[in-house]
């Protein structure tokens, strides 16, 4: 007895073109992934290649591909064909390496606040230098919990006053007073220090 069609799994898909692989995922996904797999054998190296030179380095790259591979697995069965499958999956890509480039930029601006940089904003107040005392961390240790996410977002995140209130779910003159007296606390922590 032949199975009827539309169930029928008997196919090689090096055969089919991306638009049939893509209908063919829509059907099968997530028993059968024989479409899926082969449109990311056709599109792998290239995918690779473009998350490689857009953040500059193979291990990044690699996490990308892989979150890529991930979002088209689980977006196939919605994705509506309003563009070719190749223009779709660079998208997710572009969007992908955009995510982890900006990840990379915020782990290296806090890596450097927390070893060497002095924080502009602080030193404008006349507050404790970072790298005099071993580091953004170093002095952190002195404030409450809640002061040190203000001054976290505050000088890592480089976020707004408003931004850091809504975020914290607290009033905006109230951020801006915990945020004074934090400085203050450090000022006055480190002022003899300072100034040998």
């Amino acid at each position: 007895m032949n199975k009827p069609q539309s169930l029928s799994t008997r196919y090689d898909p090096r055969d089919l073109s991306d638009e049939e692989l893509v209908a063919r995922a829509h059907t099968e996904l997530f028993h059968v992934t024989r479409a899926y797999e082969e449109l990311m054998r056709r599109y792998q190296r290239t995918l690779f290649n473009v998350c490689a030179r857009y953040l500059g380095n193979d291990r990044d790259a690699d996490d990308v591909c892989q979150e890529v591979m991930l979002k088209v697995l689980y977006g196939l069965k919605n994705f509506e064909g309003k563009s070719k499958f190749k223009t779709w999956l660079y998208s997710i890509t572009y969007n992908e390496c955009i995510t982890q480039y900006r990840k990379e930029r915020r782990k290296r601006r806090l890596m450097d606040a927390l070893s060497l940089d002095p924080l502009e904003e602080a030193s404008e107040d006349k507050a404790p230098k970072p790298e005099e005392k071993g580091g953004l961390d170093r002095w952190l240790v002195h404030v409450n919990p809640i002061d040190r996410e203000i001054l976290v977002l505050r000088f890592v995140a480089e976020l707004e006053f408003q931004e850091i209130a809504d975020i914290m779910h607290m009033g905006l003159s109230a951020t801006k007073m915990r945020y004074k007296r934090a400085l203050d606390k450090l000022r006055e922590k480190f002022a003899g220090i300072a100034e040998t």
